[in-house]
């Protein structure tokens, strides 16, 4: 241990040149080494921050809730002040969309993001549980609405439509289409040949000379193609499926054909906009229409020249 005398003298480190503070262990001498400058500084501006913070802003709690400072600003308050006006923002959307059709709500680009959103959140709630959370469909059951398969047109007003009024339910407005048992009307025979024919609509390994000279083809003539055209692309007045394409919702194999020709199954859909509003039904035909499936609206027929009023001059 260092002496009385010693620990009285101050003793500078001749390594570091700092002082010592008389202190040593084992050899090991204390230095007397200041805290550097600009640490003391942000330590000092910590603790004026920290009591400029308690004086203006909420801090201690209380038995009434917290000292609230001399500002008496709240997260809580500006919490509810955005949540205000972005109520505010969300009716004015809302009004907007009330008062337009889809068509005028998907050209609008604030209005489509907005609808888009809130036809997401009304799809999860209402209709993943039958085409599936990513819209996928299920196979057998109900159709997917991603891809560009559509029965009854895949424009935003026509999804409208669709989704508004539903599919072969009790609405007077609801898409129907029916079609014919035909194990009522065709022999097993014939059911066996225009199966056949249908698969390989949707072919391109079969020729359409190989096509037109199969059996079925005369069969699909006389009983198909009234309502899915002749060769097979669909009608969709009628809410006929097109046959020429890969897209099949009850199975392409040669026994799911013969079993839907012979006894065909039809989905139901209900009519959403009784029950969930008309609004809620713009913005999941948005969003639907949105998916990746959706059809652009067709452009206007043309204007005949005659009806065209000419221009007088001045």
């Amino acid at each position: 241990m260092p002496t009385e005398a010693a620990m009285a003298t101050p003793e500078r480190d001749p390594l570091t040149g700092q002082y010592t503070t008389g202190h040593s262990w084992d050899g090991i001498k204390e230095l007397r080494t200041p805290i550097p400058g600009w640490w003391l500084a942000v330590w000092l501006a910590s603790i004026a921050f920290t009591l400029g913070y308690i004086v203006f802003n909420p801090s201690f709690p209380a038995l009434d809730g917290t000292v609230s400072g001399d500002s008496s600003r709240t997260a809580r308050e500006e919490l509810a002040k955005a949540g205000a006006k972005s109520d505010a923002t969300k009716e004015a959307l809302r009004a907007q969309i009330a008062a337009l059709d889809v068509d005028a709500i998907a050209a609008d680009p604030q209005l489509a993001r907005f609808a888009f959103r809130g036809g997401k959140a009304a799809f999860a709630v209402h209709c993943a549980g039958c085409h599936g959370s990513d819209a996928g469909g299920q196979i057998g059951q109900f159709p997917a609405l991603v891809d560009d398969d559509w029965l009854w047109g895949g424009t935003a007003s026509q999804i409208h439509q669709t989704i508004a009024y539903g599919i072969r339910n009790e609405e007077a407005d609801s898409r129907n289409g029916q079609m014919p048992a035909f194990g009522d009307i065709l022999s097993d025979r014939e059911i066996r040949d225009v199966a056949a024919y249908v698969a390989g609509l949707g072919d391109a390994k079969v020729a359409a000379d190989r096509r037109a000279a199969m059996p079925g083809a005369t069969v699909f003539a006389q009983n198909c193609a009234s309502c899915h055209g002749d060769n097979g692309e669909g009608n969709r007045d009628f809410g006929a499926p097109r046959l020429s394409d890969s897209i099949w919702l009850y199975g392409a194999s040669q026994k799911a054909i013969e079993a839907q020709i012979r006894n065909p199954r039809m989905g139901m859909m209900p009519a959403w906009e009784k029950r969930i509003g008309a609004d809620a039904v713009k913005m999941l035909a948005i969003y639907v229409h949105g998916l990746g499936g959706g059809e652009a609206n067709p452009p206007p027929p043309p204007v005949a020249e005659a009806a065209i009023a000419p221009v007088v001059q001045p």
